[in-house]
């Protein structure tokens, strides 16, 4: 392995000139610093990262946690984007990403055993329970942490606007004729009470009273739950003339039952779904939707996690809200 001695050598410098030039330090000439890193590159030396760390008191290392109900991992449709533009942003910045667990090693330990065990500078938490005692372990540790689409008194939150998401989405189908308009909500998490509210409030806003049996609890990207619930939708006397599903997966659900009914849409019923995937437009009909900014909403989370680890000094708690954006789509027929 090539060390700062062999560069020294090869260029005929101290190895503290070594040093200052790779750290760019300004006490030492432009040229030597230019001959001191080119000649690095050719001997292929790379910095060791645990010589760093004790430099630094830092190991650039980011922790992520992420959960679901199904166990999805980085294969969940909408997380998965949100937490690559994660990585990419912290990549850019010198950051490798661990993903944490239960176990390493062989040991079961919990979620801040674990960020501890691994040195981790700061972690960013996704997922469906905040109430797990081991989140909350976690939340109240002594790392940098930053949050996803929840908000504790303490720690940075980065989240989708879901109000305004819901409002544009119940609206739009408004807009259209449509006031028989049902929803079917994802599992009981904060972000579901923030959609569920939103939907209630902008159908009131209309003067709209929502029947009990057109609010279906449901759960996000399950197909089967959602054509249970399609069905029982579908079997009512005052049926509704659209649906909104709790994800644009889930709608797949919804569409089988709707066509197993013999019904076609939007024209006899019509449907949309939220988070804006990418299958969402490719089907047909394309799916009306609310594309959630996964792209913004990784890169605040990485940036307002490292600007806490670099600059504790200027830290606040922050609730740093993304707008989403209504993609039409023509899965929802104008009915007047």
């Amino acid at each position: 392995m090539i060390s700062m001695k062999d560069i020294a050598r090869e260029c005929g410098v101290s190895i503290a000139t070594v040093s200052k030039a790779l750290n760019d330090h300004s006490d030492i000439g432009e040229s030597t610093k230019k001959m001191v890193c080119d000649t690095a590159k050719r001997l292929g030396y790379l910095p060791n990262s645990s010589a760093r760390a004790l430099k630094t008191n830092r190991t650039y290392n980011l922790g992520v946690l992420f959960v679901d109900d199904d166990d999805s991992g980085i294969c969940h449709d909408y997380f998965s984007h949100v937490l690559n533009s994660f990585k990419v942003y912290a990549e850019e910045k010198g950051y490798d990403i661990t993903f944490i667990g239960r176990k390493t090693a062989g040991i079961s330990m919990t979620y801040y055993e674990h960020s501890l065990y691994r040195g981790l500078d700061g972690v960013v938490i996704a997922t469906i329970d905040y109430s797990d005692a081991e989140v909350i372990e976690l939340i109240n540790g002594r790392l940098p942490v930053v949050t996803i689409d929840y908000m504790f008194k303490n720690r940075t939150a980065v989240m989708s606007d879901n109000t305004l998401g819901m409002k544009q989405l119940v609206t739009y189908i408004h807009s259209l004729g449509h006031e028989k308009i049902a929803y079917i909500c994802g599992n009981d998490t904060a972000v579901t009470q923030t959609r569920v509210k939103s939907y209630l409030d902008t159908m009131e806003s209309f003067g709209l009273k929502v029947p009990d049996e057109y609010l279906k609890h449901g759960a996000y990207r399950d197909v089967e739950i959602t054509s249970r619930l399609t069905a029982e939708l579908l079997g009512l006397r005052e049926r509704p003339t659209c649906i909104i599903y709790p994800d644009d997966l889930s709608v797949f659900g919804g569409i089988n039952m709707i066509k197993s009914y013999g019904l076609s849409i939007p024209q006899d019923i019509s449907i949309a779904g939220y988070d804006g995937l990418n299958i969402s437009k490719i089907i047909e009909p394309k799916l009306t939707t609310i594309e959630q900014d996964a792209l913004s909403l990784g890169r605040e989370a990485a940036s307002r996690l490292i600007k806490q680890i670099e600059e504790p000094e200027n830290f606040k708690v922050e609730r740093i809200i993304v707008e989403g954006k209504l993609i039409t789509g023509n899965s929802v027929a104008r009915i007047y």
